[in-house]
């Protein structure tokens, strides 16, 4: 994937898009929403797998827990990059459902951190098998070379 270039001949300015290439970033932009749908689709169905009450930002609060990249709130925030009190609101009700525990953080005594519990990594396990079979079918007719490819301009547009 190449980045913009800067065109000599406007004094090292970026060169105009072209009409095409307007239009196949708007087919990018709206390809993304339709996986994006399906991605938010699939979160309500495994929050729904974890507990029926539970919402699809709780259920990434509760991955992010699990992940273990994010045990505190303030963590969870930046990773997710949404609301401290969304996130707070979901903290005490993963807490309330037995799929949260607060801890004394082991290296900060001040410190409070958040583990999942043996319910929650059960059920988290059941959600992403699913979860992982339903992609493993949808995948299954590509092959590896086209998955690294995918997996690459994925990771470069995250970027």
């Amino acid at each position: 994937m190449s980045a913009p270039t800067a065109d000599p001949d406007r004094g090292g300015e970026m060169a105009a898009p072209d009409e095409s290439r307007e239009a196949a970033v708007a087919q990018v932009e709206q390809e993304l929403g339709a996986v994006f749908a399906r991605i938010r689709a699939s979160w309500r169905d495994a929050a729904a797998r974890v507990h029926p009450d539970l919402q699809p930002l709780g259920y990434q609060v509760l991955a992010a827990i699990a992940s273990g990249h994010a045990t505190s709130a303030t963590a969870i925030v930046d990773r997710l990059q949404t609301d401290k009190s969304a996130v707070s609101r979901h903290v005490r009700q993963l807490e309330e459902l037995g799929l949260v525990e607060s801890r004394l953080d082991p290296d900060d005594r001040r410190a409070r951190v958040l583990a999942i519990t043996d319910l929650a990594r059960e059920r988290l396990t059941r959600a992403r098998e699913h979860y992982q079979a339903r992609m493993g079918e949808r995948l299954s007719v590509w092959s590896a070379d086209d998955l690294a490819l995918v997996s690459d301009v994925l990771r470069d547009l995250a970027r």
